[in-house]
């Protein structure tokens, strides 16, 4: 009996070890996951694509993609727990941007998305109403 008693901090410490792991690999595939179902959606590739070599605010964003500001919150939401958007706060405004790849993974993903959706007519439209946006100031202070 004495035995038994003496080894179960071992046992203990190898099934929270275990148990430990297994979170780790669950959140990595929940991120994982999170990154496929956001670039699922047109609206948010679009928002994506937005921001690959720019900070925007919501109002700008709104203005180029043609959304309403709900819309648009709700897909920058999602966008930021999938951690691929950051948000910086000025005043009243948030701006956004594309958060710096914490995997190799995120890397390929945010590289596909700017080399992979050139020829999309729709993305090239938002890129003409941003430029036009961009020379007349946007609509916040940065």
């Amino acid at each position: 009996m004495g035995g038994m008693s003496s080894r179960f901090p071992l046992l203990l410490k190898r099934c929270l070890t275990i148990i430990a792991w297994a979170n780790i690999v669950r959140k990595a595939e929940n991120q994982v996951n999170l990154m496929f179902r956001a670039f699922s959606d047109r609206t948010r590739l679009r928002i994506l694509h937005l921001l690959l070599d720019r900070e925007l605010c919501v109002g700008d964003i709104i203005t180029v993609i043609q959304v309403p500001q709900p819309t648009a919150s709700r897909h920058l939401a999602y966008l930021r727990k999938a951690g691929l958007v950051r948000t910086r706060k000025n005043g009243l405004w948030n701006h956004y941007r594309i958060a710096p790849a914490e995997t190799a993974f995120q890397r390929d993903l945010i590289e596909c998305l700017r080399s992979c959706f050139q020829d999309v007519p729709e993305l090239a439209a938002d890129e003409k109403r941003a430029e036009q946006l961009r020379k007349k100031g946007g609509c916040c202070p940065h």
